[in-house]
């Protein structure tokens, strides 16, 4: 492995390597502390916040590292139909995380829901840029992140290669943050039937979802092929959400002409929250982008989720 250095033949070959993923990055503009654009008083707590990042989903990328450890993972779809990840994390950071891609204009919409999060992601495509600057977040590409934050694993193949140490970007993990997102945890409700598999498509990915009982937990698939940490622990998730919204083109497209896609993520719609071997039906609304998602059974009840690691698919209404 080799660290990239804040020199100009590394910050070279950071671009080099973005470029060869479609993307493009920033370096012009000044960055407020880590933490957010506060830094302190007033806003949130220096370093504290939640760390959203960019994870690779191709089978070149797995297995990927540090999953296990997110409170969050939120699957999108990106451009011919195959899918990345979005792991946030509230409650601790894990070593080391990766690969690390590049970010999308749905992921601006769906981190505004939380306190100046951090967003760490390998790029973004050049038009896409200003909006990420613009946005609520603290943004850490490689180029605006400590020099031994990001390194590239020489035991995998471009682009998915990049790593983050995110320890290095001094972040407190920050477990409030996820009471901004609406969820709710606690006791599973009355009702519901009993499931054991659900299985989510996209155009050109697919998510399946298996209920352990002996584990309490619903054992992740994707792709066809077990989710696993490098040493080998299958990945699982103590809450699945299957939310229905509109996947539509956005004005963005990779350098292949490929269109961007944007999910809608504020608004409303149905959703299936699996939880302890059984299905529930569910509504979800988000009136607005800084408001978090509520999810409801079909009464206007809130619909808690089992405490763990929560995954949330967003699949085409």
């Amino acid at each position: 492995m080799r660290r990239l250095m804040r020199t100009r033949a590394g910050l070279g070959a950071v671009v080099l390597a973005v470029l060869a993923a479609g993307c493009t990055v920033e370096t012009d503009k000044p960055e407020p502390p880590l933490g957010g654009p506060s830094g302190g008083p007033g806003g949130s707590p220096a370093g504290a916040a939640a760390v959203a990042v960019k994870i690779d989903n191709v089978p070149q990328a797995r297995p990927q590292t540090g999953l296990d450890a997110a409170d969050v993972v939120y699957a999108e779809q990106v451009e011919a139909g195959l899918s990345r990840l979005m792991a946030v994390y509230a409650s601790r950071l894990p070593p080391v995380i990766g690969p690390v891609r590049s970010a999308r204009e749905t992921d601006l919409e769906l981190l505004r829901q939380f306190d100046a999060p951090v967003l760490a992601f390998s790029g973004a495509q050049s038009k896409l840029l200003p909006l990420i600057a613009d946005a609520p977040l603290r943004a850490v590409p490689p180029d605006k992140a400590p020099g031994d934050a990001y390194y590239r694993d020489d035991a995998r193949a471009a682009p998915h290669d990049l790593f983050l140490r995110p320890k290095a970007l001094k972040i407190t993990p920050h477990a409030d943050a996820l009471e901004s997102t609406g969820f709710r945890f606690g006791p599973a409700p009355a009702g519901g039937t009993p499931e054991t598999h659900r299985t989510v498509r996209f155009p050109s990915a697919r998510f399946a979802f298996d209920w352990v009982e002996y584990e309490g937990r619903w054992r992740i698939t994707m792709d066809g092929e077990r989710a696993r940490t490098p040493d080998g622990k299958e990945l699982a998730a103590s809450t699945v959400v299957v939310q229905y919204t509109k996947v539509r083109q956005s004005r963005f497209h990779d350098r292949s002409g490929n269109i961007s896609p944007f999910t809608e993520t504020v608004g409303e719609g149905s959703a299936r929250v699996l939880r302890d071997g059984r299905a529930f039906d569910a509504r979800w609304k988000r009136a607005a982008a800084t408001d978090g998602t509520a999810f409801t059974t079909p009464d206007g009840k809130p619909l808690p989720f089992a405490k763990g690691q929560v995954w949330v698919v967003y699949a085409q209404a």
